[in-house]
């Protein structure tokens, strides 16, 4: 036995390096897919024609989403903890800018352990309280998908394939959720004594304390706000850019392009994002190079505001993202260290 453990082949780890360059080429490729063919000089021409009252208006819809976000948030750990919503934003704001710098959606975890850090509780609430805020964000989106569907009847096949297995797993995922707070003793049991069981147990306690009907009835609400303020930003920088579409074609816009940069990818979802919005826009028939130029109207649009306002959330924070990724992964990797000593 010993010689045969001896002999077995060792498998190498993958590098840590991989992913990242896998993602960045992905990137690169969609990049270089929006370009084909694209004048550039069109892009500069359509900003400087844009009507920027609009412009103006749809980064005020863009600001208040974050407002709503924390707002959400604190609804949604009302039952737990009482928490300032300012901090809450700060906490929002320090995520998604992480997020538009670093790959893999890490800021997802940042503002995780920046709430639970600034409030003094688990860091394992905080995740869980995201994982909660995300399955609602996904019923919202299934069912604007299942609103856009009924209108534009040029949906590819492809998508429409993949809206089904998500929303397969939205279902089940709720059902999850919904079991572990009615059978709280009977998930005690399910989770048991394993490796991972202490872990397992505060996600579940805190899936428990936040699943009241009203608190999850009034979280609903508000994410319901929360998306709808996306799709008047989307709507605005239509009307910004002349885009003679209605509220409900920038509504299903929005859930293509959510749809589509649902993986985590680069830094900002960017090549993707532009992808996304270009076949998007398609749908709507939209002219593919008209298309591509609202695509980077509008990641712009909601790309230098976030990045100015996490800039500025960053340094009242007192902190860089580079300590603030490292603290975040130090703390996660810390709980599982008490899961299993």
């Amino acid at each position: 036995m010993a010689s045969s453990a001896a002999t077995r082949p060792h498998r190498r780890p993958i590098p840590s390096w991989l992913p990242q360059a896998v993602l960045y080429c992905f990137s690169a490729g969609c990049l270089v897919w929006v370009l084909h063919g694209y004048p550039l000089r069109d892009l500069v021409t359509a900003i400087a024609a844009l009507d920027f009252r609009w412009v103006l208006l749809a980064v005020g819809f863009d600001l208040s989403v974050y407002v709503c976000h924390g707002w959400r948030w604190n609804t949604l750990l009302a039952p737990v903890v009482r928490l300032r919503l300012w901090r809450t934003v700060q906490a929002v704001y320090i995520g998604l800018f992480a997020n538009e710098l670093l790959p893999l959606r890490t800021g997802e975890v940042i503002r995780c352990y920046l709430l639970a850090h600034w409030n003094n509780f688990r860091i394992s609430l905080s995740l869980s309280s995201a994982v909660v805020e995300r399955l609602m964000d996904g019923l919202w989106m299934v069912a604007a998908f299942a609103i856009t569907a009924g209108f534009v009847k040029t949906i590819p096949a492809d998508l429409t394939l993949l809206v089904r297995a998500l929303a397969v797993l939205l279902v089940l995922g709720a059902g999850v959720f919904c079991w572990v707070v009615w059978h709280k003793q009977d998930a005690h049991a399910e989770i048991g004594q394993g490796r991972w069981s202490s872990t397992l147990r505060h996600v579940e306690e805190g899936l428990h304390l936040m699943g009241g009907l009203p608190t999850l009835g009034k979280t609903m609400l508000v994410s319901l706000l929360y998306l709808l303020l996306q799709v008047a930003t989307v709507w605005a920088l239509m009307k910004a850019y002349g885009l003679d579409l209605s509220f409900w074609a920038a509504f299903g816009v929005l859930t293509v392009v959510r749809l589509g940069t649902v993986i985590p990818n680069a830094p900002g979802n960017l090549g993707l994002f532009q992808v996304a919005c270009v076949v998007a826009l398609g749908l709507f028939d939209v002219e593919k190079n008209d298309a591509k130029t609202f695509s980077f109207i509008m990641f712009f649009s909601l790309t230098v505001p976030l990045l100015v306002g996490g800039a500025v959330a960053t340094a009242l924070a007192g902190l860089n993202l580079g300590e603030l990724r490292h603290r975040a992964a130090r703390t996660a990797q810390a709980a599982r260290h008490q899961a299993h000593p």
